[in-house]
């Protein structure tokens, strides 16, 4: 989503974010050496869980705070670092909740402080007990901190106050959708297509799109038109980005999403591939094995094979197009300036058209 890197002061968004990331969490490790050689680890893994991401939601952010004529650069850029900080959150507790301990193809928080307790005598369950407690623990420091970024920003109260309920609402409807997602993957029911395209916007579009381009605009002084025209945008792209995502966690290439293609399929992921397929007469080929923990390789090629040859696969494909195509035609007709047209335009484009 290079479309929307914004410079700041010569430096690129991700180079200064990142730097950002840096002074915070060189003042959080110091901090933390007072508290034990446990508490100054945790902090310097939840460091390096922040690093390596593509960090397109302060990018968002920026874009849209500069193309609506913006020149808070200290302030927007501390909105798009809390938005970093809350997705690095967002990311240790997802990992925990799917029992994943890898991520972008390295040990995750969890994976590596349960590797070290085990190296260091502890038993199976208590490694996992205890990988899973600090990763639970650095997702939430990371949040409170994401929302300190948002409440001492140097602004005038009001606006302050519209982006903490922004920030506040975007966790609070991804909760929600996280929580569907939880329940459909354990039977608690039976969802619907319509249920689990409601979680997918629920899930990723809040805090991934909708908010992130919301501040931006919020900051800039925008007016409720374009707001809601923001909003929604970010509501069908993040639709469809997370539709992507749901296709690479099954057909993606492992050696660059940095995850298993097994996993989802472990899990019993409730996504609209599978309730597609639940649809089909292909569905009793392959309902035994997903949500088995122990699905092999060739079982997860069966089902791969399954889900293309049931049409679930181009369904899907279809709805992404359909979500962006959508998306466009919001554009078309809005009177945003031309500039942020064209940087959401290679927004919705990118969001799709991604190997990772």
């Amino acid at each position: 989503m290079t479309g929307v890197l914004t410079d700041f002061a010569g430096v690129g968004v991700h180079e200064a974010v990142q730097q950002r990331l840096e002074d915070f969490f060189a003042d959080r490790i110091s901090l933390a050496s007072a508290y034990g050689d446990n508490y100054r680890l945790l902090w310097e893994a939840a460091r390096s869980a922040s690093s390596g991401g593509k960090m397109f939601r302060p990018a968002l952010v920026a874009g849209v705070y500069r193309d609506l004529g913006g020149t808070d650069d200290d302030s927007a850029l501390r909105i798009a670092t809390a938005f970093e900080l809350l997705h690095t959150a967002f990311l240790l507790h997802d990992d925990v909740i799917d029992r994943d301990l890898i991520r972008r193809g390295v040990p995750n928080l969890a994976g590596s402080f349960a590797a070290d307790a085990a190296e260091r005598g502890a038993t199976d369950a208590a490694a996992a007990t205890w990988g899973q407690a600090s990763a639970i623990l650095a997702g939430d420091l990371l949040i409170q901190a994401a929302q300190g970024f948002i409440a001492r920003l140097d602004i005038a109260g009001p606006i302050r106050g519209e982006l903490l309920d922004l920030f506040d609402g975007s966790i609070f409807v991804t909760a929600a959708g996280e929580l569907a997602d939880v329940s459909f993957s354990a039977g608690v029911r039976l969802p619907s297509l319509i249920d689990v395209m409601a979680m997918t916007e629920q899930k990723t579009a809040s805090y991934s799109f909708e908010a992130p381009l919301k501040a931006g605009a919020i900051l800039a002084g925008a007016d409720q038109n374009t707001l809601t025209i923001l909003g929604e945008f970010g509501r069908l792209v993040g639709v469809a980005f997370q539709l992507r995502d749901d296709q690479l966690g099954v057909f993606g290439d492992e050696g660059v999403t940095g995850k298993s293609v097994l996993n989802d399929l472990r899990n019993g992921k409730e996504t609209p591939l599978i309730a597609h397929a639940r649809s089909t007469s292909r569905w009793d080929e392959i309902a035994a094995v997903l949500g088995d923990p122990d699905l092999s390789e060739t079982d997860g090629q069966v089902v791969r094979a399954v889900l293309e040859e049931c049409g679930a696969r181009t369904f899907v494909d279809g709805l992404i197009a359909d979500h962006v195509s959508r998306a466009e035609a919001l554009l078309a007709a809005s009177t945003l300036p031309d500039t942020l047209s064209a940087h959401l335009r290679d927004v919705a484009r990118h969001a799709v058209v991604r190997a990772a």
